[in-house]
C-alpha cells in the first residue's frame, strides 16, 4: 500500500511545469520533421472548408525545420492564436469589474447561505452537471466567462481552485468533447458521412452521462480528500487574491446594483447564444460582448474612470499568464504546418489499423485520433483532415459509419482532458489560475476512467453493429 502510493507520489512529482512541457513539445516536433517524410493529402472546398480526398497522400520535399524557424514559430504561434489570446483578457476584465462590484462574491456567498453548507457536496455535483449541460449544448470557448463563478463557489464551499477546474472546466471539456450534440466532430463527421445529422444520439448521451458522472464522483472524492486533510491540497499555494470570500456566510446579501450587475451578465450571455446559433458569431463577437458588460458594470456601479482603468490593468495582469500560454502552445501547430508532417501522421495511424481484428481496430481508431488530436487540436478541422480518410477505412475493415465516428469523437473528446495544445482548455485553466502540469495531477484519474468506459462503449457499440 505504502509502496503504491509512493510510486505513485513519484510518478506525479515528474510532471513537468507548463513552459516546460509545451518548450518539450515544440523541440519534439521539430525533431519529427527530420525523422517523419513530409506529405500531404489532396484537398478540395466543400460548402466553404477544404475536405481531404481519400487515397491521394504523397509525399513532398522535406522542409525540416530549423532552430531559427523553431523559435520563429512561438510568435507566429501567437499571431495564429491572437483571438483566443484576447478573449482570455477581456474575460479577466469581465471578471474584474464584476468582482470589483462584489456582485459575483455576494452572489455565490447568497447561494451558499440558501442552500447551506451542509449540502456541499451536494451543490458539487449539481455544479459539475450544470457546467456539462453548457458543454453539451452551448460549446467550449463560449463559456470562458462561466469559470471563474466556479473558482469564488469552490472556495466558499471550503474547497480549492483545482477543486474550481474540476467543477467547470473538467465538466465543460467533457460535456463538449463527448456531447451527443457536437456540431465541431458528431456534425462535421455525420455530413461527411452523409448520415442524418446527430443520428444514433442515444448511446453517445448515456456515454456522455456517464462521464459527467465520473467526472462528479472525483469532484466529490477530492474535494472529501483536502477537507479531512488540507495537506494534500494541490492547489494550496495558487493566488486565490480576489476570489475568496471576504466575510462571513450569514452575512451574505444581494444589493439592488448587484442584481443590476449580474441582470447585465445573464443579458450578455443570452445574447451571445442568440448571436453564435443564430448569426454565426465566434471568438471577437464574444470578447467584444465581455467588455461591454465589463463597461456596463463600472457604470452603473459609479466607478470612476480612473477607477476603471485601474480594474482593467490589475485584471489583465491576472489574465496574462494564461494569454500568454495559448500562444505558446499554438506554436506546435505552426511548427506542424511549416513542417507538413500532420498529414503524414494521419497516413501513418490509418495504415497500422489495417489488418486489425474487428474490435481492437475499433478502439485503435479512436487512440490514433487522440494522438492526432495532440497536433490538429481542432475538432471540425481534424475531422475534415482524417475522417475522408477514416470512413473508407473503417468500411473496409467491417465498421459502420456510426462506429468510426463514435471512435473518432471519443478519440479527440477525450484526449481533450489532457492536451496542451487545445487553447480553449488552457485559456479556461488560466481563468481558474491552475497551471496545466497541476490540472494534469488531478485530472488524471478522471482520464482513465472516462477511457475505460468510452472503449467498453465502443466495444458495445460493435457488438451491436451501431449504425
Amino acid at each position: 500500500m505504502s509502496h503504491t502510493s509512493k510510486t505513485r507520489s513519484s510518478f506525479f512529482s515528474h510532471i513537468p511545469h507548463a513552459i516546460t512541457m509545451l518548450f518539450g513539445i515544440i523541440i519534439f516536433v521539430s525533431l519529427l520533421t527530420y525523422i517523419l517524410p513530409a506529405g500531404m493529402y489532396e484537398r478540395v472546398l466543400v460548402n466553404g472548408r477544404k475536405t481531404v480526398i481519400p487515397n491521394s497522400y504523397r509525399t513532398i520535399i522535406s522542409t525540416p525545420i530549423g532552430i531559427l524557424d523553431m523559435f520563429k514559430a512561438i510568435p507566429l504561434g501567437f499571431k495564429a492564436a491572437v483571438e483566443i489570446i484576447f478573449i482570455v483578457l477581456a474575460g479577466g476584465i469581465m471578471f474584474g469589474f464584476m468582482d470589483k462590484t462584489k456582485a459575483v462574491e455576494n452572489a455565490v456567498g447568497t447561494l451558499v447561505k440558501k442552500l447551506g453548507l451542509r449540502n456541499k457536496y451536494l451543490i458539487i455535483v449539481i455544479m459539475t452537471f450544470i457546467y456539462g449541460i453548457l458543454g453539451i449544448a452551448v460549446g467550449y470557448e463560449n463559456n470562458i466567462a462561466m469559470v471563474p463563478i466556479a473558482a469564488v463557489l469552490s472556495l466558499a464551499l471550503g474547497g480549492d481552485l483545482i477543486l474550481a477546474t474540476g467543477i467547470s472546466v473538467g465538466a465543460m471539456t467533457v460535456g463538449f468533447g463527448l456531447s451527443p450534440i457536437n456540431p465541431y466532430t458528431v456534425g462535421t463527421g455525420h455530413k461527411l458521412a452523409e448520415l442524418p445529422m446527430f443520428s444514433g444520439a442515444l448511446l453517445r448521451s448515456l456515454l456522455c452521462f456517464a462521464a459527467l458522472s465520473i467526472m462528479a464522483f472525483y469532484n466529490v472524492r477530492y474535494f472529501k480528500k483536502i477537507t479531512l486533510d488540507p495537506t494534500k491540497s494541490l492547489g494550496k499555494d495558487l493566488d486565490v487574491s480576489e476570489l475568496s470570500l471576504s466575510q462571513p456566510i450569514e452575512t451574505y446579501r444581494l444589493t439592488i446594483r448587484n442584481w443590476i450587475v449580474i441582470s447585465i451578465f445573464f443579458l450578455g450571455l443570452a445574447i451571445i447564444l442568440y448571436g453564435v446559433f443564430n448569426l454565426n458569431w465566434y471568438i471577437n463577437e464574444l470578447s467584444a460582448i465581455f467588455l461591454m458588460i465589463a463597461l456596463l458594470s463600472g457604470l452603473v456601479s459609479n466607478m470612476s474612470a480612473t477607477k476603471m482603468s485601474e480594474t482593467v490593468l490589475k485584471s489583465v495582469s491576472l489574465a496574462a499568464p494564461g494569454a500568454f500560454m495559448v500562444g505558446f502552445a499554438t506554436s506546435i501547430k505552426v511548427l506542424m504546418e511549416m513542417g507538413n508532417i500532420g498529414d503524414t501522421i494521419s497516413h501513418q495511424l490509418s495504415t497500422i489499423l489495417q489488418g486489425l481484428p474487428l474490435h481492437a481496430s475499433a478502439i485503435c481508431m479512436s487512440i490514433s485520433q487522440s494522438v492526432i488530436n495532440f497536433f490538429i487540436p481542432s475538432g471540425s478541422g481534424q475531422a475534415l483532415a482524417t475522417l475522408p480518410v477514416m470512413l473508407p477505412l473503417g468500411e473496409s475493415l467491417g465498421l459502420t459509419r456510426q462506429i468510426t465516428i463514435l471512435a473518432f469523437q471519443i478519440g479527440d473528446g477525450v484526449s481533450n482532458l489532457i492536451n496542451p495544445t487545445l487553447g480553449g482548455l488552457i485559456a479556461m485553466l488560466s481563468m481558474c489560475r491552475v497551471p496545466i502540469d497541476r490540472w494534469l495531477r488531478f485530472i488524471f484519474p478522471v482520464l482513465l476512467s472516462i477511457v475505460a468506459i468510452s472503449f467498453l462503449t465502443l466495444i458495445i457499440a460493435v457488438t451491436i453493429n451501431y449504425n
